[in-house]
């Protein structure tokens, strides 16, 4: 992303996230011989960006745990439930942006405070920018995506089983990936 296919308002004019345009996806090992596929929707919350100050880059997110989606409503209770986010006393999780560090504008590692279950964690991101430019409805847009892993049992996700031929029935370690398109009314 350039100033050239981007044009920039001043870094104080928040992005919003677009929750119809944004997945927030997860992997899990599963039996420890395959990986289960999940995902979270409608995140809210804003991004303050601007591709000639990285600096100036503050994102707020919440995503509802209760978005929860496994295609497997059996598995989508048991996640909601104590044993793992406790989505009843937990609703949320949130993301707050520290620092970038890169080139915003192609390819940068995003480190941030991620919150599960009241449990605040550091992670890093390694962030791709994917486009700029206008909507026919008159709006810019950005595109980003990113993925990272984090290990679950550092946010209290702590429930398994142990398998009669050994390991475990949910793995530690959890990749993310996100693809996300953030909106800006032009002023």
């Amino acid at each position: 992303m350039t100033t050239a296919t981007a044009p920039v308002q001043a870094a104080t004019a928040p992005w919003q996230i677009d929750p119809t345009h944004t997945e927030i996806e997860f992997s899990a090992r599963h039996l420890m011989i395959s990986n289960v596929k999940g995902r979270f929707s409608n995140p809210t919350g804003s991004v303050v960006f601007d591709p000639k100050n990285p600096a100036a880059l503050a994102i707020d997110v919440s995503i509802p745990i209760a978005s929860i989606d496994t295609r497997n409503e059996q598995r989508d209770a048991h996640l909601r439930s104590a044993d793992f986010f406790d989505a009843e006393n937990f609703p949320a999780m949130t993301f707050q942006s520290k620092r970038a560090v890169g080139n915003t504008a192609s390819a940068f590692k995003l480190i941030g405070d991620l919150t599960i279950r009241g449990v605040t964690r550091e992670v890093t991101l390694d962030v791709t920018a994917e486009g700029a430019g206008g909507d026919p409805w008159g709006n810019d847009r950005l595109g980003f995506s990113a993925e990272g892993k984090i290990d679950r049992k550092d946010f209290g996700l702590v429930w398994n089983q142990l398998l009669e031929t050994g390991g475990v029935a949910v793995g530690d370690q959890i990749k993310i990936i996100i693809n996300t398109e953030l909106m800006r009314p032009k002023a």
